[in-house]
């Protein structure tokens, strides 16, 4: 017995450090996380339930006769969503007014406090996809797969990378010093502006609002998001969404403001003194507008101006990658109905592939079917929303009827189309142009529409030409196998931003998003947009108690005595040779600080 008396013994004490390993692990499982998502509910509008009706506007336009309020509808049916008051000047002043008050102590928040309420918007989006989808559908016409990846898809993304990386990208930045600072340390600061806003446009209503909000206020700041007047109804929805999360999580729900108004007071909220930064999505003639308003300001501006991106198709392209690849085409030139500022807007292809992609894709586009998913029968799928609005719809009928003139086919589609069911909505048939060469109209405005346009390049030195062939330079793509062509293309398309064998997946990743030439200038998403909305501020300190900077006697003022003029001209350029000099300069720089 006593030899198994100090087993016994170890197995105790084995058990017992077994027992205090279990609760200390409990203990970690089950204490509160402080970044949790809380729960909270926002109450959808009844139009977003299933089997909504409404009443069918015999004129649908935006304005009420007779009166400043705005006319809300559903563009797919033409089905009235309701009325929406647009904000005045003063309306827009007392906004700003609270957002400002409500910064002050937003900005003092912790990282782990804003990711928190990130974490509950998240978990609210994710568990609302269908409300969230209904409604973007309701309120611009797309299908609820657009809106599942234009809208959710996109934004999840924005929450969960400025949740896993939005700290690290306004961390305090240490910065090299020189030879002659070196008993200086040197950083950068990102600290919030205060109260910035978004000018977006109404393609994605729900993404464009939400996306330049989690930026914001991550960054420290408050916001006043001005929605277009076109998706105005779905905004008091969406920025509930953010506004009752910061409530949830014990914040002022005032940092978020929205704005809808008419241009005619939009004018004043881009020239406001308190405005601190403007993100600006949308078209170049309003722009113009934007930015010499905020101009009045100094009001920095963000400009994202939509593009006519192109998707080049190379003749190397593998049999194992051609119909993945028209895959990629047809949702990247029809998602949205076209209506995507980095949707494909030309399909440049070489000549080995272009016959092929015309057979291949001509009974496809031919089969689209538009329509509104929201009412349609279980067994009639839609495959492609509405249009916005028929505003545009002259102007791409005689756009292609231009190029057919010069040499263009049209072999689907090619003018409006008066659904049987929606009279009312504004549909254009999804429509399939080739043969079209750069020198055509068509081939150098932004459509934004459903309308698959495709150019025949000979050779890829063609190909680039082709591509960089307009004002536009938002996004490309690129697919091909020779690694040489490809990284060519990458250094050579204009482009803020280039996939290489995919389309539009920077955003996924969140690199920066942005464009040049005629698409605007500055980015957002990633790091660069982030610090974009911060005040960027350069700080030096002493290295060491005891070493300053001080003033030479011989270059301190007033100069003293004969010659001190000279003197002071010897020493400056010996500091300069000794900073900067190679190693006879700075023995010349020596001699001359020294008097050798």
């Amino acid at each position: 017995m006593d030899r198994l008396q100090p087993l016994e013994d170890h197995q105790t004490l084995f058990l017992s450090a077994l027992g205090l390993v279990t609760l200390f692990v409990t203990y970690l499982l089950c204490r509160q996380d402080p970044e949790a998502a809380v729960p909270y509910h926002v109450a959808p509008p009844e139009q977003a339930q299933r089997g909504w009706k409404g009443e069918v506007l015999d004129e649908t336009s935006l304005k009420v006769s007779g009166s400043s309020l705005i006319q809300c509808y559903c563009p797919a049916t033409g089905e009235a969503l309701g009325r929406i008051n647009p904000s005045t000047v003063e309306g827009i002043d007392r906004a700003i007014a609270r957002a400002k008050e409500a910064q002050v102590q937003w900005a003092n928040t912790t990282f782990a406090e804003r990711r928190r309420v990130l974490r509950t918007m998240l978990k609210f989006v994710l568990e609302n996809q269908e409300t969230i989808a209904r409604v973007a559908c309701l309120d611009s016409g797309k299908t609820m797969v657009d809106a599942s990846l234009g809208e959710i898809l996109v934004t999840a993304e924005k929450l969960k990378w400025t949740i896993d990386h939005g700290e690290e990208a306004l961390k305090p930045e240490r910065r090299p010093t020189s030879f002659l600072m070196m008993y200086k340390k040197n950083e950068v600061i990102w600290q919030p502006l205060g109260v910035v806003a978004a000018c977006v446009s109404w393609n994605y209503p729900f993404h464009n609002l939400i996306s330049p909000t989690i930026a914001s206020i991550f960054a420290g700041n408050a916001i006043i998001v001005k929605g277009s007047e076109a998706t105005a109804w779905s905004s008091t929805y969406f920025t509930s969404i953010v506004t009752s999360a910061l409530t949830a999580c014990g914040h002022s729900p005032h940092i978020v403001q929205s704005v809808i108004c008419w241009p005619s007071a939009a004018n004043y909220l881009t020239s406001h003194p308190s405005i601190a930064h403007i993100t600006f999505i949308g078209s170049r003639p309003v722009a113009h507008h934007v930015c010499a308003s905020a101009s009045k300001a100094l009001i920095p501006v963000c400009v994202e101006l939509g593009g006519k991106d192109p998707a080049i198709v190379l003749d190397d392209l593998s049999n194992n990658d051609f119909e993945r690849v028209t895959s990629i085409l047809m949702r990247g030139v029809f998602q949205s109905a076209g209506q995507n500022c980095i949707g494909i807007e030309r399909v440049i292809a070489m000549p080995k592939v272009y016959e092929k992609l015309i057979s291949h894709l001509t009974p496809l586009i031919s089969a689209l079917r538009p329509g509104s998913i929201l009412n349609a029968p279980p067994d009639q799928p839609v495959d492609i929303g509405a249009c916005i609005s028929n505003a545009n719809f002259s102007t791409l009928e005689r756009l292609i009827a231009d190029a057919v003139k010069q040499g263009a086919r049209v072999l689907a589609g090619g003018k409006r189309f008066i659904h049987p069911e929606y009279p009312k909505g504004h549909y254009f048939t999804p429509t399939f142009i080739v043969d079209v060469t750069a020198s055509m109209e068509i081939a150098q405005t932004e459509l934004f529409a459903p309308v698959f346009l495709l150019m025949r390049a000979e050779s890829v030195s063609h190909c680039i030409d082709l591509a960089n062939s307009t004002q536009y330079a938002l996004g490309a793509s690129v697919y091909g196998s020779s690694k040489a062509d490809l990284e060519r293309m990458v250094r050579e398309v204009h482009a803020g931003m280039i996939a290489v064998n995919d389309f539009a997946v920077t955003y996924m990743v969140q690199l920066p998003f942005g464009g040049v030439k005629g698409s605007g200038y500055g980015r957002f998403a990633g790091n660069e947009g982030l610090r974009s909305l911060c005040n960027q501020k350069a700080i030096t300190r002493d290295r060491w108690p005891v070493v300053k900077t001080s003033i030479p006697p011989p270059m301190d003022l007033p100069l003293k005595g004969s010659g001190a003029a000279e003197r002071a001209w010897g020493m400056a350029q010996g500091i300069n040779w000794v900073g900067y000099g190679d190693f006879r300069g700075k023995l010349q720089g020596i001699r001359g600080l020294t008097g050798w």
